[in-house]
């Protein structure tokens, strides 16, 4: 069997005498199947081996364990455990072990920062980000940070009690905006209330709660969206940026397409790791994007130094994935996995301070730069948004602020000056 005859005696008898032994070749298949090293599968196995020894003594079945069965495994056996040696102890180790085990046994998941919570938070959460999805229609990454929000809302006036909003007040629902996080910025808490609301909603149309006067007692949370103005590179900046990147590496060559795709198209960090690579038509030198903010599909024309840096990539770093069709793919195991847009912003991150902005920060800074370049070319604002594909043009208004050309024509003289 794959990865288990380097195993010693004990680990694998735990696991052979375990209610995991159906599932060992699977889960070593698996992990092979998405590119881990022989050692790596092997050092998940122990791990696994580790946790069926843990199954056998309390009896638990194999329809039991999920991922808050992990969870107890992972924070409290693993602090205080006395299991004979050798065996892999590390958090990190093991609990990325379980994580492929819970894949491999198609155990039902949920979020990470929801798996120390009581089964009331949980369920509850839950409910509401496939309400979120369902009804509402929001992207993953905002079903996320709402979940976040309510998990810290429910586990602070509840804990393990029911869920009763009849015990909650308007001044906790006062006090939970103002303060969450502790001192968090007027944006943040502007997130938490507009999150307190369609939580209240969700509470009110499942299961016909009278909310009405909490929803009201949410505050409004003070912010000007256009009263700054956006910063951007030069283009100098912009060349600085993209010969920051070092080419002759596997990184490097991701990471400088994955800019280009930023600086040249305006595109956000979501829509660039979505790519994928039938997205691309080389002949006609056209880019889809289909997965946008606004749910819509766009196809734009692919300049030649965007396509020639996504071509060098593709030739001579990606990765060979078995399922992915992904441009932009992990170059260490489970390259099969989709790379997160956390990444591209590490990328970023990474090229600003090597050119030593370290005031600078973001992803957006790129896409206003775009916007500045069209501007500054003489494209009109609906060519402005329509290459950002903002919905409205409104969005694109504070894009005027920046156009230097456009607002000398319709500046007024200053009063007493000479015209």
């Amino acid at each position: 069997m794959i990865a288990l005859v380097p195993l010693r005696p004990r680990p694998q008898a735990w696991l052979w005498q375990s209610v995991l032994a159906d599932f060992a070749e699977d889960y070593c298949k698996y992990l092979v199947d998405t590119g881990y090293a022989a050692s790596t599968v092997n050092h998940y196995v122990r791990c696994v081996a580790h946790f069926a020894h843990w199954l056998t003594a309390r009896r638990t079945a194999v329809a039991r364990i999920d991922d808050r069965l992990v969870c107890n495994f992972v924070d409290d056996h693993l602090p205080r455990c006395t299991c004979p040696d050798p065996i892999p102890r590390s958090r990190a180790d093991v609990g990325a072990a379980l994580r492929h085990l819970l894949v491999v046994l198609n155990a039902s998941t949920v979020p990470r920062f929801l798996w120390s919570e009581p089964d009331t938070v949980r369920q509850e959460v839950c409910c509401f980000t496939e309400y979120l999805k369902e009804v509402c229609g929001l992207a993953e990454c905002t079903r996320y940070q709402r979940g976040r929000i309510v998990r810290s809302f429910l586990h602070h006036y509840f804990g393990r009690k029911d869920i009763e909003l009849a015990q909650i007040s308007i001044r906790d629902i006062l006090r939970f905006v103002t303060r969450y996080p502790d001192e968090c910025k007027a944006g943040t808490a502007h997130v938490a209330g507009v999150t307190l609301r369609s939580y209240l909603r969700f509470r009110a149309m499942k299961y016909d709660d009278r909310v009405q006067e909490l929803i009201a007692a949410v505050p409004g949370i003070a912010g000007w969206r256009l009263a700054a103005l956006p910063e951007t590179f030069s283009d100098a900046e912009i060349g600085w940026l993209l010969r920051s990147f070092d080419r002759s590496t596997a990184s490097g060559l991701r990471d400088y397409a994955m800019i280009r795709c930023l600086a040249d198209l305006g595109l956000r960090a979501a829509e660039v790791v979505q790519i994928q690579l039938d997205d691309i038509n080389w002949r006609e030198g056209t880019l889809r994007i289909q997965r946008t903010k606004s749910r819509r599909e766009y196809v734009f024309p692919l300049p030649e130094p965007t396509g020639r840096a996504i071509a060098d990539y593709i030739r001579s770093a990606r990765k060979v994935t078995k399922t992915s069709r992904a441009v932009f793919v992990r170059h260490y195991a489970p390259v099969d996995v989709p790379l997160a847009t956390g990444c591209v912003h590490r990328a970023v991150h990474a090229a600003y301070v090597r050119c030593g902005w370290t005031d600078r920060s973001g992803t957006h800074l790129l896409r206003h730069s775009v916007a500045r370049r069209l501007l500054d070319s003489g494209s009109s604002l609906k060519e402005v948004a329509d290459v950002l594909h903002h919905q409205s043009i409104d969005t694109t208004a504070i894009y005027t602020k920046i156009d230097e050309k456009s607002l000398k024509i319709v500046a007024l003289p200053w009063p007493g000056s000479t015209s």
